[in-house]
């Protein structure tokens, strides 16, 4: 029983309150004016990306309209109204997924739903999830509903995929688009959870897990769990590493460092060095892609300094080694490598032969051109 009373960390701090939310300050902003000034639009649509908040949000709308200490931004959390959204049983609370539930016979009993009054609230919501997955006749039922709704009545829509949806359906609702966050938003917001469940932590581990969750803080805090049960109740960065497959940027550095002396030999013995460690191949060309861009910072920005840079020596000695030409080249180089991967023989192949690529079309200089004519 005590295993099965685990919840994870995506669902244990899913936001309650607006307040709570990471880097949706727009929707936030708008949303709590409509409330504090009772100007709501019947029927709203939460586009983006996945684990970005949209449910989320419309969650605490909910619950903002139907508190029982009154309609605002700031819900109490502790009437039965919030506490039964929050447990995911609020009776006028109508969560529907519409990738199960497509149909024009699904839609229409929706619609014949929506004609009767809240049970316990002021409004009925009904939440949409997904609602791209709907039929072209499941939205035509739905539209004259969607444009002329029961005054307690509230739609909800969400989609990762809007550009799907009829402009029948996208002109009756108050459109938000949810922002992916950036990796610096999902590493303060997972610090924060981990210094409140009392779990040690290296913050390179979690620089690591922030750009691994690619804009998305659901899939972030699901690879933080994973690397907490990894590292046996720690998160470090080698354990981190070792668990996605990823390199120590040390190990980038070192394979810029042999492109820019022109080291055949040493770039192919860093480049073994790394295959015999069988990480992503993919994610090794982006981060040597994402060290180029900062190299180029570096040539091109005037006074350009990042914080909290380890290795910000090493980096500024590529800059002065290589012209901007040459940066430009190899980070096209590196994402067309990227690319092409699928295509190779196997992977490491692919991957030694993105670099030889680098290495190839490196532009000669002027000393090697003298040790040539010796």
């Amino acid at each position: 029983m005590r295993l099965m009373s685990y919840q994870v960390l995506a669902r244990k701090w899913r936001p309650r309150r607006f307040s709570e939310l990471v880097g949706q300050e727009h929707v936030v902003r708008a949303l709590s004016h409509a409330l504090a000034s009772g100007r709501m639009h019947h029927a709203y649509l939460f586009t983006g990306t996945r684990g970005v908040g949209k449910t989320t949000i419309a969650r605490i709308l909910a619950k903002s309209l139907n508190c029982e200490r009154g309609t605002s931004a700031e819900p109490c959390g502790e009437c039965a109204v919030c506490l039964a959204v929050d447990a995911g049983r609020f009776v006028d609370l109508l969560e529907i997924d519409a990738a199960s539930n497509t149909g024009v016979d699904d839609v229409r009993e929706v619609i014949e739903n929506a004609q009767y009054a809240p049970t316990r609230g002021r409004y009925k919501v009904y939440l949409i999830d997904e609602v791209h997955m709907l039929s072209k006749n499941a939205f035509n039922a739905l539209l004259k509903t969607l444009e002329e709704p029961p005054p307690h009545a509230m739609f909800l829509l969400a989609t990762t995929d809007p550009q799907k949806l009829p402009m029948t359906v996208l002109s009756r609702c108050l459109k938000f688009n949810l922002k992916r966050l950036l990796p610096e938003q999902i590493q303060g917001q997972m610090q924060h959870i981990l210094d409140a469940e009392g779990i040690a932590c290296e913050a390179d581990a979690l620089a690591v897990l922030a750009r691994a969750a690619d804009g998305s803080l659901r899939d972030g805090l699901s690879l933080l769990d994973q690397a907490i049960a990894y590292g046996g109740g720690a998160v470090r960065a080698a354990d981190v590493r070792a668990m996605l497959g990823s390199l120590d940027s040390a190990e980038v550095l070192g394979l810029a460092r042999a492109l820019a002396a022109g080291d055949g030999a040493a770039l192919l013995a860093e480049a073994q060095r790394i295959v015999a460690f069988a990480p992503d191949f993919g994610k090794v060309l982006d981060d040597l892609a994402a060290l180029w861009h900062r190299v180029q910072l570096r040539q091109l920005v005037p006074g350009y300094a990042a914080v909290d840079e380890a290795d910000g020596v090493a980096l500024d000695a590529l800059a002065a080694r290589l012209s901007a030409e040459e940066v430009q080249l190899d980070y096209q180089l590196a994402l067309s490598g990227r690319r092409d991967l699928p295509l190779a023989p196997d992977e490491a192949m692919g991957f030694e032969m993105a670099l030889l690529r680098m290495l190839a079309f490196r532009p000669q200089r002027e000393d090697d051109s003298a040790r040539a004519a010796l």
